[in-house]
């Protein structure tokens, strides 16, 4: 069978969704699947897959205008061909199967845009999102799913995900498939403790109790609040007992300030962007990530797979696999700083730390990377009988 997947670029060194797509492509691969892929780039992974290529407008298009001949373009050419499922991750409007990654338009900008302390200025940025042309356009193309005649079938990649589009786009909850994401448990079996020690070392830290924060968009996912929650943690708990490690997007000016307004110089180390996650997963002991929007945040799974229990909101949709005080926190609000302070307090006992950390791993293996993709095969032969039975009704 064949099957189409469109995004801007096919990269498994990108992460999100496109390092996903290129992974469930390799698998339809293996199962003897036509695979074509559709977008602006591609760098040859998987082997197999054909790759057709989407013009790619001029820098000083506007963004809602690229986004539109995006869209415009794979249906085009998607029509002019024969497939048996047409795969869209919320950049189209041609498709029989619908996967977001990024959740409802509607709520992510909305939540997003609450990370913003000031009061004025994020009164100032609604107005100025809502108001643009990028913003109905995207909301113009995720609307597609839902207005088709014969309608895809829908997946939702957490369950706050799946009661999002419910609510907002009025679909019955049960009509929507929910397939969580899932993590690849091989890239953790190969780390030894002496490279794990070398690294503590390296950050500065011995054996005090690890805090990974992973985010490129740091304000977004609540590092603010993290680090107020660790100056009330240190107050409570005492100097030298913890660190931060913040893995991923650079600290901005103010962040820098903040870290040392707070007197925390030598409790947080900024590491930067790293090609190697999984060596911080495992130099680390809990997880926490107080964002105000995730539509299922693969950082969470992967921080399980290596042991690390986690601490999140409720506002990001891999708190739903967590198990409230066995393998986690999932809090009400990220702005709750007592909470959060609270919450990182528990591991410092290691008794819990050690009993969590197994349940994380155990819940991890509930959400592998190879059951995600058996699932999503089984959704793409139930779209593709679908669209036989249809075909076969009009001849």
């Amino acid at each position: 069978m064949k099957i189409a997947l469109a995004l801007e670029r096919f990269s498994p060194f990108a992460g999100g969704v496109e390092a996903y797509a290129v992974g469930l492509a390799q698998t339809l691969i293996h199962h003897g699947w036509e695979v074509h892929l559709f977008g602006h780039s591609w760098n040859n992974q998987p082997a197999g897959a054909i790759f057709h290529c989407i013009p790619r407008l001029p820098k000083l298009v506007p963004s809602s205008i690229k986004m539109l001949s995006f869209a415009l373009h794979h249906r085009r050419m998607v029509d002019s061909m024969d497939f048996d499922v047409v795969l869209g991750f919320g950049n189209t409007i041609r498709m029989n199967v619908y996967q977001s990654h990024g959740g409802v338009h509607y709520y992510s900008t909305r939540r997003k845009i609450a990370a913003i302390g000031n009061p004025v200025v994020r009164a100032l940025k609604f107005m100025s999102a809502v108001s643009a042309p990028k913003y109905h356009v995207r909301a113009w193309i995720e609307g597609a799913a839902f207005r088709m005649t014969n309608p895809p079938l829908i997946i939702a990649i957490s369950q706050m995900v799946r009661q999002d589009m419910s609510g907002y786009f009025h679909m019955p909850e049960d009509e929507i498939i929910l397939v969580y994401n899932g993590v690849d448990h091989s890239r953790f079996l190969s780390i030894d403790a002496e490279t794990v020690t070398q690294l503590r070392r390296e950050m500065g830290f011995q054996q005090e109790i690890l805090y990974l924060f992973m985010a490129y968009d740091l304000r977004k996912k609540g590092i603010q609040y993290l680090l107020r929650a660790a100056s009330v943690l240190r107050q409570e708990a005492g100097s030298g007992r913890f660190g931060i490690v913040v893995v991923g997007g650079e600290p901005s000016y103010h962040v820098k300030r903040q870290v040392a307004h707070l007197g925390l110089d030598s409790t947080v180390f900024f590491t930067g962007p790293t090609t190697q996650p999984e060596m911080y997963f495992s130099a680390c002991d809990v997880l926490v990530l107080p964002t105000f929007y995730d539509a299922c945040s693969l950082v969470l799974f992967e921080a399980m797979a290596a042991g690390d229990p986690v601490i999140t909101t409720k506002f990001n949709g891999a708190g739903g696999v967590i198990k409230q005080g066995e393998n986690g926190f999932v809090l009400d609000a990220p702005q709750d700083v007592v909470a959060l302070a609270q919450a990182m307090l528990r591991f410092l006992d290691r008794d819990f730390l050690h009993r969590a950390s197994q349940s994380a791993k155990e819940t991890s293996l509930e959400y592998g990377l190879q059951e995600n993709h058996l699932k999503m095969l089984e959704v793409f032969n139930k779209a593709a009988s679908a669209r036989s039975g249809r075909l076969q009704e009009l001849q």
